[in-house]
């Protein structure tokens, strides 16, 4: 329940004065009490607003005080104001704020822990949990030599409780050890040192058991008057112990019979077992016979590179459940046989992952058959990877096999950044070897579905396939973070480097020409080297590419408008349909100016596919939003006017975790409200990266802002988006809209997601609107607002400026 002060508000007037009231209203919005005063700021009696919703009295549902961007600033102990419905059907302005905050849930409980008097404790609880822990009690009373046991004891030994029994016959059951119980006895008597025992026993049903036996000595007055302890059952552990040499004793049966490299490490590397071939083979390889238990990171510290490689390895066993990789043992010689490494992850009952186990085998007579011929035609000859051939060969076979991909594929193209220094340094020869050795490294790293080439030179090509956008992006970028953590020793020398990289997401209409595809992503990757090297440029492909020489034009404008600020605003406005608001509501576009004057200014389809394949687009956005702050800096009529400003997000700047301080930075000066603002990200952004959605949502909603999903219903997750995303407003899709009045199945889809988005709270806006029937349509469904040709074109931002009126005061507005 919340209590609040409702103030009349008027720009002449003091924060403090004008007529106000006190409205009470609990969590589900209902108006639980009025004061007398509300007649005279609402225009309703106290008995006529009580029970009803507060929804009766607002403007419209973005004035609720419950909306997120109001809340918290309610929360923070700010004003803010509102537009409220009079009685009589007139809007006005209030100022609202927080006077109490009160809820029932809010009242914690609270308990206490004390210490249970054994005396008073249930004996049907100590039985219990005998049975259940599978333990025992007993005691010697040494001054009448009478010993006392408890169920759990007689249990064990599976005995009748109460059972007639000497301390002596209790002995018997113990198959070893009766006469170190004995002495054991006595020194705990003499001495009254506490000992712990473990004993096998035959019970009197001849069963064999394993039990540790614990005894401390009794004291009254400072002398010994009995001794005490438990019996309890571990035979669990027994059978476990008997389990594992059984399987230990098979394991190493079965991997002595093979010649193939058999070795298993726990998660720190530490050596479980091996057999003899991989001992032997290891230490021809690097000298030194392992022993179990060994580390074989500490093994490996003279041969760094191939330690690290080593430990690569290894972790890609304990990430995924199993994969295969080809190589030699190790990569300092090409002499060394070449094996085919089977790679399996261990794990507990519990699944919890434990360790990992490599099978290797010898592959020559497989590399030396006939085929090699052929092998040596698609493969690279110094790294053994794919050739330029092969790899356009593969990526073709993707584009045949497209239509039958879940997810989309992506093309990684990678350049290493200043890699002709290392010829100047070390050689050809030096290079080859790291090469060699990085791309081992890289084929670690790679999905076995995925293809890795080498082009030429330095450069690398990763076709990611069926894989969704969100993934390929971090193996982009963890593809790179592995070149540049690789580091080549060499004659005392560290060589070390990083990579540029362009990756081409292939998600719906592509270029059937793989070539193409490449000089896309090479683009990319030019991109990403020129904007300073060591990062990932991202974009989708492109059907119908842009001659080179447009494309170079397009990108100069662009960079020419962000560099003098000289972005063309317009607005467009969304009109209210279903109910009349108060405020002007648009949504901010932007166009580029040209410099001839054969060619008009671009629109968005024109720049924004060159912006995003330039990495232009985050400028470009923010460049709109500093604009757009700027002018309405200089017009302070539209503050009180100003309902609903709307910005339109690339992929680039939703993914930029810094882009809500960059709002919060850039409306720090201005006098709109943040709420006035809203940012509009795209429902295929937030479907392929709803967590990064989510995290930019709250953060603007923590800053203010207002947040809406645009293009709404485009695809099946529309209606879960709708319900879940911490968004403010739906923007449906053009497509839902534009045949709306011809297709009843239509109307139902868009009907439903209208009602799933009032549900929840959010405001609904129909787009494209172009049509009276789509008007009447849209107004039958009881969708918020609208916005389209039908109500109200583009125009330039300039002709927001409230008109100029003259007064007795002087001239305003203009």
């Amino acid at each position: 329940m919340k209590e609040f002060i409702i103030r009349r508000y008027r720009s002449d007037q003091s924060a403090t004065s004008g007529r106000q009231t006190v409205l009470r209203i609990d969590d589900e919005g209902k108006v639980l009490f009025a004061d007398h005063q509300a007649e005279a700021v609402l225009g309703y009696e106290s008995s006529e607003l009580e029970g009803q919703p507060v929804h009766r009295i607002l403007a419209s549902r973005q004035d609720d005080p419950f909306a997120p961007a109001n809340r918290h600033r309610i929360e923070r102990g700010q004003n803010v104001l509102v537009t409220f419905r009079h009685k009589e059907g007139f809007f006005y302005t209030a100022c609202l704020s927080l006077r109490l905050d009160v809820r029932d849930s809010d009242k914690a409980a609270s308990a206490t822990i004390a210490l249970c008097d054994s005396s008073s404790r249930d004996s049907r609880l100590l039985r219990a949990a005998e049975s259940s822990a599978g333990f025992g009690i007993w005691e010697l009373d040494t001054r009448t030599n009478e010993m006392t046991w408890t169920e759990g004891m007689f249990q064990l030994l599976e005995l009748r409780p109460g059972a007639e029994i000497t301390p002596e016959q209790a002995l018997f059951y113990c198959q070893t050890g009766q006469a170190r119980v004995r002495a054991m006895f006595r020194r705990c008597l003499r001495t009254g040192d506490a000992f712990s025992l473990n004993l096998d026993i035959v019970t009197s049903q001849q069963n064999h058991r394993r039990v540790t036996l614990s005894c401390r000595a009794l004291k009254q007055g400072g002398r010994i008057t009995g001794l005490g302890g438990t019996l309890v059952d571990r035979t669990a552990d027994m059978k476990l112990d008997r389990a594992r040499q059984h399987a230990n004793t098979m394991l190493a049966a079965v991997t002595s019979a093979t010649s193939d490299l058999v070795v298993a490490v726990d998660l720190s590397f530490n050596l479980l077992h091996f057999n003899d071939a991989w001992a032997r083979q290891f230490a021809e390889t690097f000298g030194g016979r392992p022993e179990a238990g060994d580390n074989l990171s500490d093994l490996l510290q003279e041969f760094p590179n191939e330690r690290r490689l080593m430990e690569r390895l290894w972790h890609r066993a304990f990430e995924r459940d199993n994969f295969v990789v080809e190589m030699p043992m190790a990569q300092q010689s090409r002499q060394l046989p070449v094996h085919e490494f089977h790679y399996q992850r261990l794990t507990n009952d519990q699944g919890e992952i434990t360790g990992a186990v490599h099978v290797a085998r010898r592959i020559e007579p497989r590399l030396n058959h006939a085929s090699s011929e052929e092998y040596r035609i698609r493969h690279d000859p110094v790294t053994g990877l794919m050739n330029r051939k092969a790899f356009i060969a593969r990526v073709l076979r993707t584009l045949e096999q497209k239509t039958h991909r879940e997810s989309c594929d992506s093309l990684l193209y990678l350049d290493l950044d200043e890699f002709e220094r290392f010829n100047d340094l070390a050689g050809s020869g030096t290079c080859d070897r790291y090469l060699r050795e990085l791309a081992g490294n890289l084929g670690v790293r790679v999905r076995q579905r995925d293809a890795l080439a080498r082009l030429a030179g330095d450069t690398f090509a990763l076709l990611i396939e069926n894989c969704p956008e969100a993934r390929a992006r971090k193996i982009a970028q963890e593809t790179l973070d592995l070149i540049g953590d690789f580091v080549f020793d060499w004659q005392g020398h560290s060589l070390q480097t990083t990579a540029s990289g362009g990756l081409l997401i292939l998600d719906n209409d592509v270029p059937a020409d793989p070539e193409q595809l490449l000089v896309q992503a090479a683009d990319l990757c030019h991109t990403a080297k020129t904007s300073g090297r060591n990062r990932v440029h991202a974009a989708s492909a492109i059907a119908n590419q842009t001659d080179d020489s447009v494309a170079s034009k397009r990108v100069e404008q662009i960079r020419d408008a962000l560099d003098k600020q000289s972005l063309i605003l317009e607005y467009q406005a969304m009109r209210p349909v279903a109910s009349p608001t108060w405020g002007d509501h648009i949504e901010i576009l932007c166009r580029i100016p040209t410099t001839s004057d054969d060619e008009t200014t671009l629109l968005p389809d024109d720049f924004l596919p060159i912006a995003e394949r330039f990495d232009l687009a985050k400028r470009l956005d923010r460049q709109v939003i500093r604009q757009t702050l700027e002018w309405l800096g200089n017009q302070p009529l539209l503050e009180p006017r100003l309902k609903y400003c709307g910005f339109n997000l690339s992929l680039a700047t939703v993914l930029d975790d810094t882009f809500a301080d960059f709002m919060a930075d850039a409306l720090n000066q201005s006098p709109f409200a943040p709420d006035c603002f809203c940012l509009e990200i795209r429902e295929a952004h937030a479907t392929q990266y709803p967590d990064d959605v989510a995290v930019l949502c709250d953060a603007l909603h923590r800053a203010g802002f207002r947040v809406a999903l645009d293009g709404a219903g485009a695809s099946v997750e529309s209606y879960s988006l709708a319900a879940r995303l911490p968004v403010d407003i739906i923007k449906l899709d053009r497509r839902m809209v534009q045949q709306l009045e011809e297709d009843p199945v239509q109307q139902v889809m868009l009907e439903a997601l209208h009602r799933i988005a009032e549900a929840a709270g959010k405001v609904t806006v129909a787009t494209f609107i172009e049509s009276d029937d789509a008007l009447r349509k849209v107004r039958t469904l009881g969708i918020h607002y609208g916005q389209g040709y039908r109500l109200c074109r583009p125009e330039p931002l300039d002709e927001l400026t409230p008109a100029a009126v003259d007064l007795a005061t002087g001239r305003i507005g203009g």
